[in-house]
């Protein structure tokens, strides 16, 4: 069982590493303010994706009440949080809108690791491709914040201590989620819960920043990532 268990926390943990190396990236890299931009609108049409076609789909036992209940908990948890950072760092400028991204990205990736462990304690396992398509989604979430977050002063220390911050979390939550499926729990509520983080995310923070930055190219990126993420359903 405590092996077992150390797999899960390895397992959610790399599939969310792509986040540090793609904050790093953005320290390394000038990246410009508009691909910045497309990126984010990129990374909104594949989050968009994956709302309706995995996570509602996941939560579906719950019946249309219980998804909409655990979706609004995961909004409230989304702006609960947005507001905290609002009030530590103010709700204006590049910062407040790259962290809201950050926040999304931990409100999607901590219920995503706990279905991950999940899933693995109920034999179901995790395909390769969805990993895989995990790990990319992952890379203009952190791109497009971190750009952001460096061009306001961050250092490359902050950035990856934040970043590291969240996938050691989203590892945690894979072990926990492991603990939780080999007792017979389900995954059905973290998924309709991310599924609303992730929603309220993208109305706050990620569509109006793609926006903001990408212009009008950028609801063309929105779509080429949602195309591109139903591809292999």
């Amino acid at each position: 069982m405590d092996s077992s268990i150390a797999a899960a926390f390895v397992l959610g943990s790399v599939a969310q590493v792509s986040l540090v190396l793609s904050g790093l990236f953005a320290t390394w890299v000038t990246v410009p303010s508009r691909f910045v931009g497309w990126l984010a609108a990129f990374g909104a049409g594949a989050l968009v994706s994956a709302v309706a076609f995995d996570l509602v789909e996941q939560g579906a036992a719950l019946g249309s009440v219980g998804v909409t209940l655990w979706m609004l908990i995961g909004a409230g948890v989304f702006i609960a949080g947005d507001y905290a950072v609002d009030r530590r760092i103010g709700s204006g400028g590049a910062e407040g809108g790259a962290l809201g991204i950050v926040l999304g990205a931990a409100v999607d990736g901590v219920p995503e690791s706990l279905i991950f462990g999940v899933s693995l304690a109920n034999g179901a396992g995790i395909s390769t491709a969805f990993l895989a398509a995990v790990i990319v989604s992952n890379i203009p979430q952190a791109l497009a914040p971190s750009a952001e977050l460096a061009a306001a002063g961050w250092s490359r220390s902050r950035l990856t201590i934040m970043w590291s911050t969240v996938v050691l979390t989203c590892g945690v939550a894979a072990a926990l989620g492991f603990a939780v499926g080999a007792l017979g729990g389900t995954g059905d509520r973290m998924a309709a819960l991310a599924a609303g983080g992730v929603l309220c995310m993208l109305t706050n923070s990620l569509v109006p920043f793609a926006y903001e930055k990408g212009g009008r190219l950028a609801g063309l990126w929105t779509v080429v990532g949602f195309a591109l993420a139903i591809l292999p359903q």
